[in-house]
């Protein structure tokens, strides 16, 4: 009986270790990038400048998000900060903060225009 004790007690502990792992990779990887303030709705296309205007507009009318665009992996990530993104639209940005890599989000830390190359 003790044996079968112990058995339960230390498949309940890797499980319990298990559940915390998931939940620290859930929490999103800290980290830096690089790109274009868009949004939701036009994405990749709409990372330059002259979208700006549009960008504001498909925020404010049709639901979209204000998202960065990274050319280096060509991923569109919804950005936390609304106001502040809305700030930077059309813009060359470095944001720092943690990604949620299954939800294409990135809780931002800081956001400031990229130095010009």
């Amino acid at each position: 009986m003790r044996n079968l004790v112990s058995r339960v007690l230390l498949v309940a502990f890797v499980l319990g270790l298990g559940g915390i792992a998931f939940a620290h990779d859930h929490h999103g990887e800290e980290g830096s990038w690089t790109g274009i303030v868009t949004d939701s709705g036009c994405g990749e296309k709409g990372a330059k400048a002259s979208h700006a205007a549009c960008a504001h507009d498909c925020v404010k009318n049709k639901g979209a998000k204000y998202a960065l665009y990274t050319p280096a992996d060509k991923k569109v990530w919804i950005l936390s900060n609304q106001e502040e993104a809305g700030k930077m639209a059309g813009k060359e940005v470095t944001v720092k903060g943690k990604a949620d890599k299954e939800k294409m989000t990135i809780e931002v830390a800081s956001m400031e225009e990229a130095p010009a190359k």
